[in-house]
């Protein structure tokens, strides 16, 4: 049966000294977002009230300020306060407070979420230093949602032109050759698999793996890395039916555009897999948290210190990422009603 109701999107407000509110009011300042979803911000009246002074947007944007995620109502921008009190603002500035509200927003989110009161979480992005506490001692969102949903993930860079996952996400340099073992980059490629499959509707998709020496080692001259770990795991994932192939150099992978011949691309450390990605969509792109019994995205984008309270920040990227997490949703909820036994 057709559900009618729009989908609930839970939105994290970030770091209040960024451009998250910026990005986030200028989203629903276009009314026909209405038409989409049902949005409920976890954050506050008076902060949003001080960043939408700041903005010049396309229309008026009341808010309407609720205690419970199950009271949005739809068509309204729906608030919940976390907090009755003033709340320090410093544009630009990392601060203790602005962690403290980024920890509660998401906290409070992603309670609702397990609960059912909203269908989606969309994440402002927030400071990775300033989040840091007793119980946050994550270096970003991914690592966080895989500890509360309990589940491996696999960060996914999504646009137009690309996807691109990141099997070591956000890990030191150094650290990496030591963190990409079989048995990491084996789980990797089968989320990488599922999920193009049921979030993105692929029927038979096709992953390149990326590789981790200049030339892929060079038959040995540079590195033993690629062919002594890489390659195995490659070939064993074939032999399960999955449609890898690698590991390509990435230079060349992505110089001469060999990646439009794949539904993904497996990259096994950040800025391998992210200089590419915001080259080609730097506005648009949406990082999505594939893996989780929950859809999770985000703007690709930080928290902007440097442009906040300016009107400059571009939306577009956040609202790929609300578009894109309803479009996955539906997405899911097809696959699944396909794919369910009928015999049950």
């Amino acid at each position: 049966m057709k559900d009618d109701k729009k989908i609930k999107v839970a939105i994290t407000h970030g770091d209040i000294n960024g451009v998250g509110y910026e990005v986030i009011l200028k989203t629903f300042g276009d009314s026909r977002m209405f038409d989409l979803c049902t949005p409920v911000l976890y954050g506050s009246t008076k902060v949003a009230s001080y960043h939408k002074n700041l903005l010049t947007l396309q229309q008026d944007l009341p808010f309407n300020a609720i205690h419970e995620a199950r009271e949005a109502q739809e068509g309204k921008f729906n608030v919940v306060n976390l907090t009755q009190e003033e709340v320090k603002i410093d544009l630009g500035k990392s601060t203790d407070v602005a962690g403290q509200m980024s920890r509660e927003s998401l906290n409070r989110a992603c309670a609702d979420l397990k609960g059912g009161s909203v269908d989606v979480l969309v994440t402002a992005p927030i400071n990775k230093r300033n989040i840091q506490a007793t119980d946050f001692d994550f270096p970003g969102h991914t690592e966080y949602l895989s500890h509360q949903f309990g589940s491996s993930s696999l960060m996914l860079m999504v646009c137009d032109r690309i996807r691109i996952g990141i099997v070591t996400n956000h890990l030191a340099l150094k650290d990496v050759p030591n963190a990409v073992t079989p048995a990491l980059l084996s789980e990797k490629i089968r989320l990488m698999n599922e999920s193009l499959k049921r979030d993105f509707c692929i029927t038979i998709p096709k992953i390149a793996v990326l590789a981790l020496d200049p030339h892929a080692g060079d038959n040995g001259v540079i590195g033993d890395f690629d062919m002594r770990v890489i390659k195995p795991v490659i070939d064993e994932a074939q032999s399960k039916g999955i449609l890898a192939y690698g590991p390509f150099p990435s230079d060349g992978f992505f110089g001469s555009s060999e990646f439009n011949k794949f539904d993904g691309v497996l990259a096994l450390y950040h800025d391998q897999g992210l200089i590419p990605f915001k080259l080609m969509s730097f506005t648009e792109g949406v990082n999505y948290t594939a893996g989780l019994p929950y859809v999770r995205t985000s703007p690709a984008h930080g928290t902007g210190y440097d442009i906040a309270g300016k009107d400059k920040a571009s939306e577009q990227s956040f609202r790929s990422a609300v578009y894109l997490a309803c479009n996955i949703l539906r997405n899911r909820r097809e696959y699944d009603e396909l794919t369910a036994n009928p015999l049950k």
